[in-house]
């Protein structure tokens, strides 16, 4: 598993216990990695590759490696905000709501500098007319 900025300077036992519960997964180009309106039970790290994030079908940024995904539906609406879609090869690394919340006690830093990483993109997320 490549190393997540947010989670550098952690403990080696810290980094296990989130190894132990993360999942990598691939996207080809043009693929969709999140869909607007769905139930969100996971948040996306992007190892590498690029994608486009669209709100009401209008691209309102581009992300990039070390970009969290999805943190919104697992913090608070439940449900997801924008779609995403790739738009190189994209590597992510899925961790489900549950697995998150349980890091509290297997690697209470690790989770507390994954919520705060989470929490900071939440506050910078670009707003629409619509919202």
């Amino acid at each position: 598993m490549t190393p997540i900025s947010s989670l550098s300077g952690c403990s080696d036992e810290e980094l296990d216990a989130v190894a132990r519960v993360a999942s990598e997964l691939e996207f080809a180009e043009g693929e969709t990695l999140m869909s607007e309106g769905d139930f969100g039970h996971s948040i996306f790290l992007l190892e590498s590759g690029t994608a486009d994030v669209f709100v009401h079908e209008e691209k309102v940024r581009e992300i990039g490696p070390g970009d969290v995904l999805g943190e919104v539906a697992v913090l608070a609406s439940g449900r997801r905000t924008a779609s995403v879609v790739a738009t190189s090869p994209v590597q992510v690394i899925a961790l489900f709501k549950r697995d998150v919340w349980h890091l509290d006690e297997d690697a209470p830093e690790a989770a507390q500098r994954l919520r705060s990483a989470m929490e900071a993109h939440v506050g910078h997320e670009p707003h629409t007319a619509d919202d």
